[in-house]
């Protein structure tokens, strides 16, 4: 049996994190007895703004899919993949954008995890852990490179590294989705 991934990337407040709540509440509702939902957040509370928006999102996934488990990983993903995987679970990563900005960025306070590999090869190990997974993992994910080219060495450097990223992701999943405007368009659809 084949586990099928999906891929959910656009813009900012384009409806990804919803879509990808909906393959939960979808998920949970195949078979409400055995199914499992969780949600493995990557966004880190750095200041008072995104502890509050962190705040808002927990209650509003809470309200609309009250079933799925949270669990925080804003380093380790592949180990959080591998871990949470099993064919009754289903898997939801939001998200991949501000996971890259932990490996590539991460800010230094005593209250940072460090990175103790390099983003290669947490990325290498991110590809391997989907192949591994036992149940279907629904990764979100921010499309940034559509605009005009950015000013600044290291903020260009991000987003190249991002379009690999999301290249890679894309490649290993079986559904790949564009979302603008609450609308999807799947960019990638099993046969």
């Amino acid at each position: 049996m084949t586990v099928e991934h999906e891929f959910i990337l656009g813009g900012q407040k384009s409806g990804k994190s919803r879509r990808a709540e909906q393959r939960a509440i979808d998920w949970l509702s195949a078979s409400p007895d055995t199914h499992r939902a969780v949600f493995i957040a990557t966004a880190q509370a750095h200041d008072d703004e995104m502890q509050e928006r962190i705040v808002r999102h927990q209650a509003d996934r809470t309200g609309r899919v009250p079933a799925m488990r949270t669990v925080e990983e804003p380093v380790e993903l592949a180990r959080a993949v591998v871990t949470q995987s099993t064919p009754q679970t289903l898997v939801v990563v939001d998200c991949l954008t501000l996971w890259l900005t932990n490996l590539l960025m991460p800010l230094r306070t005593e209250a940072a995890r460090p990175v103790t590999r390099t983003p290669s090869a947490h990325i290498t190990m991110l590809l391997i852990a989907l192949r591994e997974a036992r149940g279907p993992v629904v990764l979100v994910g921010n499309e940034i490179g559509l605009g005009v080219i950015p000013l600044g060495r290291e903020t260009r450097a991000f987003v190249d590294a991002l379009g690999r990223l999301n290249q890679d992701v894309a490649a290993a999943c079986g559904r790949v989705t564009l979302m603008a405007a609450g609308l999807p368009l799947s960019l990638k659809a099993p046969a």
